[in-house]
């Protein structure tokens, strides 16, 4: 993670990854809900990134996810937060996961929205908050 922050051209994502690695050695046994997996075509292209931000003490988990400009609008962002979300439910202790977009970043809402995430009402820092609450079944995963 360490190299991967330092050879991060964009600010935001250098920030966001410095707090996934801070979150991996505060609270080691929960290293898998901060570190940051890499989104993948089948011939290992890299084609974006998605992390949780934490397992919280009320089985609350925070999804963050993004796609490089030349791979959006092709459904990865909708199968990567899918698959994250079927993993993330495997876990008995994951009572619901969370996002947060930009109040203007329309496609990404869409994405939550396809993949079972409702608005909640509240706003965080980056705008609106989704909630997608754990399925009855986790082997079934999202809608």
């Amino acid at each position: 993670m360490e190299a991967m922050i330092a050879s991060e051209q964009d600010e935001d994502l250098r920030k966001a990854y410095t707090e996934m690695l801070d979150g991996c050695l505060q609270h080691p046994d929960q290293w898998d809900w901060y570190a940051v997996w890499m989104i993948e075509k089948t011939d290992g292209t890299h084609i974006g990134d998605l992390c949780f931000k934490g397992l919280r003490e009320n089985g609350n988990a925070e999804i963050g996810y993004g796609i490089l400009e030349a791979f959006q609008g092709q459904g990865y962002a909708t199968e990567a937060v899918r698959a994250a979300c079927r993993w993330a439910f495997l876990h008995p202790d994951v009572k619901a996961l969370e996002a947060e977009t930009d109040a203007g970043n329309t496609v990404s809402q869409r994405v939550l929205e396809k993949c079972g995430f409702r608005p909640n009402g509240s706003f965080g820092e980056e705008g609106p908050r989704f909630t997608l609450g754990r399925p009855t079944d986790a082997a079934e995963g999202t809608r």
